[in-house]
């Protein structure tokens, strides 16, 4: 196979499970917000919502360097 074939997927696939753990973030202010709802209280991230914003780093990163990778690889 192709170096650049492998690459191309790898980046497909990272670009996927980049924007879905984008949209799994939860946001803290919203339409709750504007119906009463308290939207400045500060919060740590605690457990599966710290994880989740762990991956997402890590994920950009990856996606970053595999992009990289492309360009440089002719």
């Amino acid at each position: 196979m192709n170096i650049r074939l492998i690459l191309n997927i790898a980046q497909i696939v990272v670009s996927i499970l980049l924007v879905g753990a984008v949209l799994m973030q939860q946001r803290g202010t919203g339409l709750s917000a504007t119906f009463g709802g308290e939207g400045n209280i500060y919060r740590t991230k605690r457990g599966i919502e710290k994880a989740l914003f762990i991956v997402t780093i890590v994920l950009a990163i990856i996606f970053f360097a595999i992009a990289l990778a492309n360009i440089l690889i002719k």
